[in-house]
């Protein structure tokens, strides 16, 4: 379904590119309106071409001139500090591209996701592997990183005196991106190592925004604390109609979720932690006094299900579950009885245990331990969202993970919306994502990327002395740059193919 959805929209999204390329060309092909229309567009910076707009203005000469203006020791250390990073990121980036690589080759042929989950850069195709709901927080933090990138050049520019002609803005299909025009003559006429500065400064602000989104979502909690309190619980944002926790005896928004069973739960990290803890253990058992199981039991006859569990309730039955105890009479031979017993009722304020001996150790009555008799991967999972009473679920508890979504922060006030924190904490997410992998993939050694000019410039303030034919320096360059790209390309083509075959 997805992938349909995903398929329709790129479909419109062509469409749309194509009939605006129509009526370009039919404009330009027109010998009235031709020079209007090609006036018009230039007075106002505009340039459009299939599948692409672009905008350039020298508005924001001014600022960039004024930056550049700033504190010109600390400046200095700022972009030679950048320099540095540079370097070390366009080997860095090559590392992780063979890494990456690696591990899709490994995920194509092992077939197995998890390879997939801990790959550090992936294809992003909207619709596909990036919801359509989260596509607003996509294509503004993709924005806000290619314009903290190229501001980075414009001022890196200017400091070393290199005339910056204009900054612009451009959409290529459906992805959005910056960038500043350099005087080229400028540009040839500095040293290998002023280059340098200017051509690492876009990366350096990237890894530097970075940063910054890290550090404020890290210190969030403490800036929305006089609003907004962390450790409560988890609160409920979003139930999935039809869901498992969707229900009149179910989660609602703005219920805050405190345990799982006996885990407690003070945030989000502690509910997957959870639901990964009780996912990967045997099914708790509840204590029960034998007094009060002994007049409610509804014997049934138990029988095998295919995995070799027993049960012994109807399969329509929405209020009994089967239970599975050691015969009091007979725990010498360990012999294991099952009864079909309202779930409710029985779980309810009731201490989790494993063996008899935990309810021996916790009661003063004769209790025994009672527990659900469940397929293999299928849990029972009581969820305390007080004052309400136990939310029961019975299933896979990744399916309770992705019936529901949860925040840290509870609102200390009624009028305060629920969503602000999350809104925050996904758009600083992204942030993070998308400017840590401009840095990366802007790194690359390849054509077409600033790690083109990086290398170029590097390789000139390092080799110029040793190689001295400027042919074969040439020479050199252009064979990295054609291994640099052949690796970018293979990781999006086989990244791609990953997320589109699957």
């Amino acid at each position: 379904m997805i992938k349909h959805l995903a398929a329709f929209i790129i479909t419109c999204i062509v469409m749309w590119m194509c009939s605006c390329t129509d009526f370009v060309s039919i404009l330009q092909s027109s010998v009235t309106h031709r020079i209007s229309y090609e006036s018009w567009l230039a007075s106002r910076g505009l340039m459009l071409s299939p599948f692409h707009v672009r905008w350039q203005t020298t508005m924001f000469n001014r600022l960039f001139a004024y930056c550049a203006r700033i504190n010109p020791r600390a400046l200095f250390i700022w972009f030679n500090s950048g320099l540095v990073f540079g370097i070390a990121a366009m080997l860095g980036s090559v590392v992780l591209l063979i890494r990456t690589l690696q591990q899709t080759i490994a995920q194509m042929t092992t077939d197995n996701p998890r390879i997939g989950d801990q790959q550090a850069l992936q294809v992003v195709v909207p619709g596909v592997n990036l919801p359509t709901s989260q596509l607003a927080y996509f294509f503004i933090a993709l924005l806000l990183s290619g314009v903290i990138h190229e501001l980075g050049h414009a001022v890196a520019a200017l400091r070393e005196q290199v005339r910056v002609n204009g900054f612009g803005m451009f959409v290529f299909v459906v992805y959005p991106g910056a960038f500043v025009d350099l005087f080229t003559t400028h540009l040839n006429l500095i040293s290998p190592t002023q280059q340098l500065r200017i051509f690492c400064a876009g990366v350096w602000h990237n890894f530097v925004l970075c940063l910054a989104a890290l550090a404020f979502l890290f210190l969030l909690p403490l800036l929305l604390f006089p609003v907004y309190a962390t450790g409560a619980g988890a609160l409920v944002t979003e139930v999935v109609q039809g869901s498992a926790a969707d229900g009149p005896r179910g989660l609602s928004v703005g219920d805050i979720v405190t345990g799982l069973e006996d885990c407690p739960v003070r945030g989000v990290e502690d509910w997957t932690s959870c639901l990964s803890h009780l996912a990967h253990t045997p099914q708790a058992g509840y204590c029960v006094p034998v007094a009060s199981l002994q007049p409610s039991w509804a014997h049934g006859r138990a029988f095998k299900r295919l995995d070799g569990t027993m049960d012994c309730c109807s399969n329509n039955s929405l209020t009994d579950l089967c239970f599975s105890y050691i015969k009091p009479q007979g725990r010498s031979s360990r012999e294991r009885e099952y009864a079909c017993m309202p779930v409710r009722k029985m779980v309810t304020g009731t201490r989790v245990c494993h063996t008899d001996d935990d309810c021996a150790a916790h009661s003063h009555t004769a209790s025994i331990c009672v527990t659900p008799s469940l397929e293999n991967q299928t849990r029972f999972i009581r969820v305390t969202h007080p004052p309400n009473t136990h939310m029961l679920f019975v299933g896979y508890p990744p399916h309770l993970q992705y019936a529901v979504s949860l925040t840290n922060f509870v609102p200390r006030f009624g009028f305060l919306h629920l969503d602000l924190p999350v809104f925050l904490e996904t758009f600083c997410k992204y942030v993070v994502s998308l400017s840590g992998a401009l840095a990366v993939v802007n790194s690359v050694p390849c054509f077409a990327l600033d790690g083109q000019w990086m290398l170029n410039a590097l390789l000139e303030a390092t080799l110029a002395n040793v190689v001295i034919d400027r042919q074969k320096r040439e020479l050199i360059g252009f064979f990295l740059l054609l291994a640099g790209s052949a690796l970018l390309a293979a990781n999006v083509a086989l990244g791609l193919w990953m997320v589109t075959a699957r």
